[in-house]
């Protein structure tokens, strides 16, 4: 489904001016429900300011009443609305305001989410694997100034992103666990029919 421009800011705006469900806002944001409901609890996106989508011609009030009537209903943009272009793949773009924030959302992933691999991490907050690796080894020029938070809350990458790479790199670990297992499975065999029969 098509998204707004300004998605998180066009999601406090409805939040603030709207009595749609955090799913019906999330939905047509494409963010993560918990992202709204961050968003409401004030512990994420608190430096975005509200953009009003009917100002803009992306939503009509008629929509939004109609969706705040009906929960299973879901926001349409309205025709002729620009859609936002998605991301390509490549280095993340992260606002410089936010850049600074990076080692801390590295710190909590190293330490929240071990499984990730570097390449994960990199690719969520748009990092580099030196940095994650000086981090880990508590080498990073600032290492005594980091303090490990929520990547999400920070607003370096959505909790759809990172949920997606943990499960993925729990399956990973999975396949990986697998193959261990069979391959002891398989030298066991192997000692068993080499070893020498006894006599009972």
């Amino acid at each position: 489904m098509s998204q707004p421009l300004m998605p998180m800011a066009t999601a406090v705006w409805l939040i603030e001016n709207s009595t749609l469900t955090f799913g019906q806002i999330a939905r047509f944001c494409g963010l993560h429900v918990l992202e709204i409901q961050g968003i409401a609890d004030g512990t994420v996106g608190q430096s975005s300011v509200g953009i009003d989508p009917t100002a803009n011609g992306q939503l009509t009030w008629d929509e939004i009443h109609r969706c705040e009537k009906d929960e299973a209903a879901d926001l349409k943009l309205s025709e002729g609305a620009k859609p936002i272009q998605t991301r390509t793949k490549g280095p993340r773009y992260t606002p410089v305001s936010k850049r600074q924030d990076k080692p801390d959302a590295i710190a909590w992933l190293l330490r929240s989410h071990p499984e990730l691999s570097d390449t994960q991490i990199s690719r969520l907050i748009g990092t580099t694997k030196p940095t994650i690796t000086a981090i880990r080894d508590r080498t990073h020029w600032n290492i005594a100034n980091i303090r490990a938070q929520d990547p999400v809350a920070l607003g370096l990458c959505k909790q759809a992103e990172l949920d997606e790479a943990v499960q993925r790199a729990a399956d990973r670990l999975a396949k990986q666990a697998a193959r261990s297992g069979d391959n002891k499975s398989e030298t066991e065999a192997e000692a068993e029919a080499d070893a020498p029969a006894t006599d009972n």
